[in-house]
């Protein structure tokens, strides 16, 4: 449902209430935040969604996640695509985009927040354990494998009035 007024236009003329609420609704502002805060914003939620490449097209996937000295550490399933890919990436990785918001459906007030970077499957026992004790998974897929994201690029915006 849509809380627009109804807009009904005539040639070049537009209806000026609607050009009211449009204005009122772009009336938000755009603040760049910097890595530090992006990141801390990131860690404050669980949830959000990676992005890689899949047979040459772009996948995407919700998934849990921690920030861990910096890094993204999420968990996945073997034979789950990323999984895979990672496993037979080169020494680089894999690139993934990975991104959490929280954003207020009411004010559409918030914040959002991208790190692109290399996807590396953890292969030390330790820190496998260690991720598998702090990170539980929300679907009834037993999750054997954790990913760790490295954030070189890292973006973010603050959505306030």
């Amino acid at each position: 449902m849509n809380d627009s007024p109804a807009r009904h236009t005539t040639g070049i003329t537009t209806d000026t209430a609607w050009v009211a609420w449009a204005d009122r609704e772009a009336s938000r502002r755009s603040t760049e935040l910097d890595r530090t805060e992006a990141l801390r914003l990131l860690g404050s939620v669980s949830l959000g969604r990676i992005v890689f490449t899949q047979d040459a097209l772009p996948a995407i996937r919700p998934v849990n996640h921690l920030l861990h000295h910096g890094e993204v550490i999420i968990r996945t399933h073997e034979g789950a695509a990323l999984a895979t890919l990672t496993e037979h990436a080169d020494a680089e990785g894999v690139v993934v985009a990975y991104e959490a918001d929280a954003i207020d459906p009411a004010t559409h007030c918030g914040w959002s927040v991208v790190v692109t970077g290399y996807c590396h499957l953890v292969t030390d026992p330790a820190d496998l354990d260690h991720y598998q004790a702090l990170l539980h998974p929300w679907t009834d897929h037993r999750m054997t494998h954790a990913l760790r994201i490295r954030p070189d690029l890292v973006t973010g915006v603050r959505l306030s009035r």
